[in-house]
């Protein structure tokens, strides 16, 4: 052999011995690491139909049950997963090692670290028990309370098993094995978030798609988006809103107009009767101020005025006492002339006038006299009897 392969075969066996003692370190350290009750990566082996055999070193083997991986991806051979030893073996039979309980510890660390940062983490349902639920979040067992999993307080259980939900951890203490759980939190935190976009997207006068959550005497509660609201009694109806207010039912859908909104509480303050013209407007327009109309006499009192109704509908309208005259002289179901001078924005009653109406008459016989030509003076008389006579003639009638 040349002095160059001599020299390379040392380097080889030099290498060898270098990685076998490090595989023996290795494999001292599983060992140590095992015994300590410490978590290690092992390589799984065999699977068999009860259990993984995973391989521990020192041409040893070591068991995982299966069921550990209840709901979960099994592993594969050549696969490493992390164990931490539950039961020491023999001869005769292998080390028991868990998987569940490595990642429970690892868990404990990771939720730690959580629960200081107050990060969300990700959880599963395992059990529907008395209060609330059993939670397994980073492979540890916690309990979330009725109280903490909705958004509003719960009293009976609504999540499945085995239902994926995110939470925060609101207590924690390894020593005591304790991990409290809520769902509530998170829900909190991300309505806060979506009412924010909601109300950042409509403002005061905006017609919005509501539902009925609640009615009371005096009172209508709507939902928009999650996002609770009001109307007010004198703003569900123009007419008679005591009554008008009890045909809603809960769970109806329907328009109303935004009136009001407090971003801070938030408040939202809705109409219903804004949606409509006010029936005050739409009397206005059908009876104008000074314009006379036809009225059937209903009641008549000298102390409180005269009731009665004017067009094809029968529309309330009333004269005060005020606006009767001096001559007024109907009765109940006579047809008399009357002026409108207003309506009445809260009962929606025409408001008539008889004295201006003979006023305004009374003006109008004035101006058609005046119109009509003027009689003719004595002097303008005299002047035309003088018209055309000579000065001889009119010497003559002024000597007689």
């Amino acid at each position: 052999m040349t002095n160059e392969e001599i020299k390379q075969t040392e380097d080889t066996v030099n290498e060898t011995e270098m990685t076998m003692d490090q595989l023996i370190a290795q494999q001292e350290s599983l060992s140590e690491k095992l015994y300590k009750k410490e978590i290690v990566e092992v390589p799984v082996v065999q699977i068999n139909q009860d259990y993984i055999l995973v391989d521990v070193g020192a041409k040893k083997e070591a068991a995982i049950a299966v069921s550990e991986f209840a709901g979960k991806t099994m592993p594969a051979v050549g696969d490493k997963i992390s164990a931490v030893l539950v039961k020491r073996g023999s001869d005769e039979r292998p080390s028991i090692l868990s998987h569940k309980k490595a990642l429970e510890f690892l868990g404990w660390d990771i939720c730690k670290k959580a629960y200081e940062a107050k990060e969300r983490v990700k959880g599963t349902i395992l059990q529907c028990v008395k209060g609330g639920y059993i939670v397994e979040v980073f492979g540890v067992s916690g309990f979330m309370p009725l109280s903490l999993s909705e958004l509003h307080t719960a009293y009976k259980h609504y999540l499945p098993v085995g239902a994926k939900i995110k939470a925060v951890l609101v207590e924690f203490s390894k020593e005591k094995q304790k991990l409290i759980v809520s769902r509530k939190q998170v829900l909190e935190e991300d309505e806060a978030v979506r009412r924010e976009q909601v109300l950042g997207e409509i403002k005061a006068g905006d017609v919005l798609r509501v539902v009925v959550s609640k009615v009371d005497n005096d009172k209508l509660f709507l939902r928009f988006h999650g996002i609770e609201g009001i109307v007010t009694l004198d703003n569900v109806a123009w007419k008679d809103p005591e009554t008008a207010i009890t045909n809603f039912r809960r769970g109806q859908r329907l328009k109303a107009k935004l009136l009001n909104l407090d971003k801070e509480t938030p408040r939202l303050e809705f109409g219903l009767k804004q949606l409509f013209l006010n029936p005050a407007d739409a009397l206005k327009r059908r009876y104008p101020y000074k314009s006379s109309v036809k009225a059937t006499v209903v009641k008549v009192s000298e102390e409180e005025g005269v009731e009665c109704t004017i067009g094809k509908n029968n529309t309330k309208a009333f004269i005060s006492p005020f606006e009767m005259g001096r001559d007024f002289t109907a009765k109940e179901g006579d047809t008399i002339t009357a002026l409108v001078v207003g309506v009445n924005p809260e009962t929606f009653v025409v408001n008539l006038s008889i004295k201006k109406y003979d006023q305004v008459q009374n003006r109008k016989v004035v101006a058609q006299y005046l119109k009509q030509a003027p009689r003719p003076t004595l002097g303008e008389l005299l002047q035309d009897s003088f018209a055309g006579k000579t000065e001889e003639e009119t010497s003559e009638t002024e000597t007689k």
